[in-house]
């Protein structure tokens, strides 16, 4: 992407393809007066946030479509820059026509992220603010609408800020040691430097902590749901999703391949996967179906292992099974589940770790969906904390972190002032390149807003 200048760029600002109306951003300098001159009215000098009736009109006169145009003067705007907002009849043919009449007229198109990019640069909104329009725009569920709009609205900026001013008080007093090291001056109170430290990266490893969380709500969960043939694994799905979305038999291997659907619950998108069970076959589609869900299970954050409450022998097994998951998997949650609680033969295992259900009749479902809820919070609250869903901050906070930890052991030993400002600036340094404080890379910049879509 090409450095953002005050050229006026245009874009379609809804999504392509049919509808009621559509809507067109015009943004960059003297966009105003530009569009009049394919309006049927002057708008160079109409007030900044007024909206107008009238005709958008080709190079010869001839009435291309009546529109309605919002105007914002520069300083106004999402971008700062003076901009026009054309909202025209839905046709797709009539979108094209009027881009192409703006082109004629000295626009060119905008480039992907482009408009969310001005608006940064021209301090309208900070890196992370920027990057939480992507986010909110292709949020799915209530959770991740949450945690977008709090990054919108500057909740992770102010915290990265505090922690930045904490650190160049910091440094300021580590810096002006170093103005009189051969006087053997010592500014600085050791033992509150070490706390003030110790306090940042907590905070710091709070915020980097809570991207697991961030990443499965932005992402949705996966859930495999495991297990031998015949234990209950397509009626727990069709019970979780209320709906009968697996067929359920009696007999063994009905399930061949892997079937995924989408549950939301309390605002987060668990991807549930049905899995083929697993067992030894010869059959060639059933192995297949096998070997994909050892593949779910590699690639699912939690693992529900279901079992069959009335065979002793596949309770046991599954045990084992779990038991082994936790050894190659330390990083999932994976659950025991006895199924067919309802049966008259069913065994409790008497573990606190095992939930009891009957998929069939709904026994125990809104405690495995509370479940679900608690293993991808753990102990944040997306309410009262910040959580952070970017992967390039989350980045950024482990190299803080890492700096911390180092300037940190310095204070603990003999490491000189110097060493020590040098490991705080790289702190302050990775929490200014998340809001954009400090110069970022142009390729950086390109990759972030190439991502958007035209027209944002």
């Amino acid at each position: 992407m090409q450095d953002t200048h005050q050229d006026p760029i245009c874009a379609l600002a809804t999504a392509n393809g049919m509808g009621a109306i559509a809507v067109i951003r015009v943004s960059g300098a003297g966009v105003k007066a530009l569009v009049s001159k394919g309006f049927s009215k002057d708008l160079s000098a109409l007030a900044s946030h007024s909206v107008h009736l009238g005709w958008m009109l080709s190079a010869s006169g001839e009435r291309l479509d009546e529109v309605l145009v919002t105007l914002f003067d520069h300083g106004k705007s999402f971008t700062g820059e003076e901009s026009v907002e054309l909202a025209c009849h839905g046709s797709p043919y009539i979108q094209q026509l009027l881009l192409q009449r703006l082109v004629e007229l000295g626009c060119r198109f905008a480039e992907p992220g482009e408009f969310t990019k001005r608006a940064f640069l021209n301090g309208r909104l900070d890196l992370s603010q920027a990057e939480a329009v992507a986010d909110l725009i292709a949020a799915q569920s209530k959770q991740a609408h949450q945690v977008a709009l709090q990054q919108l609205r500057g909740r992770f900026s102010s915290e990265l800020q505090q922690l930045r001013e904490q650190l160049i008080n910091f440094a300021a007093l580590i810096e002006l040691e170093l103005d009189f090291a051969e006087e053997d001056v010592e500014f600085a109170d050791r033992s509150s430097l070490k706390q003030l430290v110790a306090s940042v990266l907590q905070m710091v490893r709070r915020l980097a902590a809570s991207f697991e969380l961030g990443n499965a709500i932005k992402q949705g969960v996966p859930v495999a749901i495991v297990g031998a043939p015949n234990t209950g694994k397509s009626t727990l799905l069709n019970q979780l999703l209320g709906e009968e979305r697996a067929i359920v038999s009696d007999i063994a291997g009905t399930t061949r391949d892997v079937i995924e659907e989408v549950l939301n619950i309390e605002g987060i998108q668990f991807r549930l996967i049905d899995t083929a069970g697993i067992r030894q076959t010869t059959e060639t589609i059933e192995a297949l179906g096998i070997e994909r869900s050892q593949q779910k299970i590699e690639q699912a954050k939690i693992v529900l292992c279901l079992a069959d409450s009335g065979d002793l022998t596949n309770l046991q097994e599954t045990q084992e099974w779990v038991q082994s998951l936790f050894t190659l998997h330390p990083d999932k949650h994976i659950l025991l589940i006895q199924n067919k609680a309802d049966l008259a033969n069913s065994t409790n295992l008497n573990q606190q770790e095992v939930l009891q259900i009957s998929a069939l009749t709904g026994t125990g479902i809104s405690e495995l969906k509370e479940k679900l809820v608690k293993l991808v919070l753990g102990d944040f609250s997306i309410q009262d904390e910040t959580i952070v869903s970017n992967a390039r901050h989350h980045a950024a906070l482990q190299q803080t972190a890492a700096a911390l930890d180092r300037a940190q052991a310095g204070l603990d030993g003999q490491t000189t002032a110097d060493f020590i400002a040098m490991d705080i600036r790289e702190a302050m340094r990775q929490l200014g390149q998340i809001t954009g404080q400090i110069d970022v890379d142009t390729d950086i910049l390109g990759t972030i807003f190439s991502k958007f879509c035209i027209g944002k």
